[in-house]
């Protein structure tokens, strides 16, 4: 019995060297989380005494890969855009239409149709400078501001295809795709306003996040363009063009993939769409307005850029770490032990499958990642369905999206790039997280009695 628990004795010890290391010690995040792995690896009997290091730099570096250029280039676009005055140009244009003190509809509402053809980590890189400018111009509330782009974003990142997510776990199920966007978008509206307005609003009044020096940028600085003249800043078009294209490129890859099988729009779009480059786009847009409006010579222009780029790089590195703590525990089998486990439970195939999904989720970090196993395992069971497939998507979904914690790269995008504390990610966007996993159940149970579609 020992040895067949053994990946569940390796997750609490990890659990609670990560804690014990960021936490009370307060290690830097990123020696925490790579002594983290490290520990794992050690005292797992599923990973090779040998391959303990390789297996954590091989995980560092597949999560490195896929965020290491979207970040750098996200450090570039929130320095830029918030220095220049393009993100204070386009908050001034939400505000002009919704009014200075209900600011956060217009970031709920672009977090919300962004995320839909778009990562949540890259709708987040772009939106973050917004809501630092919002904070800087009204004074208050960044908090709400945080939490309401995560919630709208996340919701729909794990409820409404053809996010990735969503869309592999409709076609392992065969669940229709139209069907599984409309019920993935009647799930995820009211979810993420409970998740986001209604909690944002609730813990804004407890919670007050102060707005310190991130991205590159410093609060006084930030708080210096907010209150230049709009004859000062960019154009409002000019401002948004960096978000404009890296949604239509990224969005336009989605698309084009999902519903094209070849040809070459899809080639063409496979390369603009991609992340990596339409991001890479996107900051050089931002960083030849911030070229423009500063005036400066090209050496000055390049030394703000490179110091944009240090800043990353530790938030890329941080974030590659939580990468490796959660690829070592799922090398260690705990995704695997709990999903087992869990399988025979006896419960109704919805709420099992977002049991398991909540579980490997919270013993291996990736949302998409537990999605994915869930889908796979409960796959055949499909037939004992007395509802429409997209259903099961939907808790799949809200399981996979619960808790994020040291071991999801999220937790640290949120953290860093968002200039927030470990304790105020937890009581925000690990809160939220978790609202969204409950909620989104209990919609998709309501919703499915109500209006079953078989």
């Amino acid at each position: 019995m020992v040895f067949a628990d053994a990946p569940l004795v390796v997750f609490v010890v990890g659990l609670a060297v990560a804690i014990l290391l960021l936490v009370r010690l307060k290690l830097p995040a990123f020696l925490g989380l790579i002594i983290s792995t490290f520990v794992v690896g050690l005292i797992s009997p599923q990973v090779p005494y040998g391959n303990v290091a390789s297996e954590t730099a091989t995980a560092f570096g597949d999560t490195l890969a896929s965020v290491g250029i979207p970040i750098l280039m996200a450090a570039i676009i929130g320095k830029t855009m918030l220095e220049s005055g393009a993100a204070e140009r386009i908050i001034r244009a939400f505000t002009a239409l919704t009014g200075e003190d209900h600011g956060e509809y217009a970031l709920f509402g672009s977090g919300f149709v962004l995320a839909i053809p778009v990562f949540f980590a890259n709708v987040f890189y772009l939106l973050a400078p917004l809501a630092r400018s919002m904070r800087a111009r009204v004074g208050h509330s960044y908090t709400l501001f945080i939490v309401v782009i995560c919630a709208a974003a996340a919701t729909t990142h794990v409820f409404v295809p053809p996010t990735p997510g969503p869309l592999a776990v409709a076609g392992e199920i065969n669940a229709n795709l139209g069907t599984t966007i409309l019920v993935g978008l009647l799930v995820g509206a009211p979810t993420a306003t409970l998740s986001g307005l209604v909690y944002g609003k609730f813990i804004s009044k407890r919670v007050d996040i102060p707005l310190r020096d991130a991205m590159g940028t410093t609060t006084e600085e930030v708080q210096e363009i907010s209150e230049q003249s709009s004859d000062l800043l960019p154009g409002v078009f000019e401002a948004s063009l960096p978000i404009l294209l890296a949604i239509i490129l990224v969005g336009a890859q989605t698309v084009t993939s999902t519903f094209f099988s070849s040809g070459p729009v899809v080639s063409l779009f496979s390369v603009l769409g991609d992340p990596n480059f339409a991001l890479t786009v996107a900051a050089m847009v931002s960083a030849a307005t911030f070229y423009r409006i500063k005036s400066m010579d090209l050496e000055a222009w390049s030394d703000q850029l490179t110091d944009a780029l240090k800043e990353g790089g530790n938030i890329a590195a941080i974030v590659a770490a939580g990468g490796a703590f959660g690829g070592m525990l799922a090398a260690a089998g705990v995704g695997e032990y709990i999903a087992g486990a869990l399988q025979e439970v006896g419960l109704g195939l919805l709420i099992t499958a977002w049991i398991i999904a909540a579980a490997v989720r919270i013993a291996q970090g990736s949302a998409t990642v537990a999605m994915l196993t869930t889908a796979g395992i409960v796959a055949p069971l499909t037939g004992q369905l007395t509802v429409n497939p997209a259903y099961l998507v939907m808790v799949i979904g809200a399981g996979g999206n619960i808790l994020s914690w040291y071991n999801d790269g999220g937790f640290w995008i949120i953290t860093e790039i968002g200039g927030l504390t470990q304790a105020e990610t937890l009581k925000t966007w690990t809160v939220v997280t978790t609202l969204i996993s409950v909620f989104g159940l209990v919609f998709t149970l309501t919703f499915s009695q109500v209006l079953p579609l078989t």
